[in-house]
């Protein structure tokens, strides 16, 4: 693992679409800490697999935090990790649902969150 750019105590942010056993964000947080200088290490992630061993290896790592939707069911995980954050994503699915059945628009969700 290569890091490109200057990170020297800022916040990192890593986005992914999904984390499974969680070791390769491991492995670059502590890149981004040990090489970069970075202040914090934060993650961001569509759907959290969380499988194996991951748990585990996220509460001895070196990550701050990990916010992950809920698109997949991880409330018994949430109890394990306090590193983890959940965001309920249920009301956009079922207003883009509702949009869709109903012939109107979903790019208005870019820009229009419900609540």
């Amino acid at each position: 693992m290569v890091l490109v750019g200057d990170v020297k105590d800022k916040i990192c942010i890593l986005v992914d679409d999904m984390a499974d056993t969680c070791g390769t964000l491991c492995k670059a947080a502590d890149v981004l800490l040990d090489n970069g200088g970075a202040k914090k290490v934060v993650c961001i992630i569509t759907h959290a697999i969380l499988s194996g061993n991951a748990i585990e290896r996220i509460n001895n790592s070196r990550l701050d935090k990990i916010i992950c939707t809920n698109s997949l069911p991880i409330q018994s995980k949430l109890s394990q990790c306090n590193k983890l954050e959940m965001i309920d994503i249920a009301p956009t699915l079922a207003e883009a649902i509702r949009r869709l059945h109903n012939g109107e628009s979903v790019s208005y969700l870019f820009n229009n969150v419900p609540e």
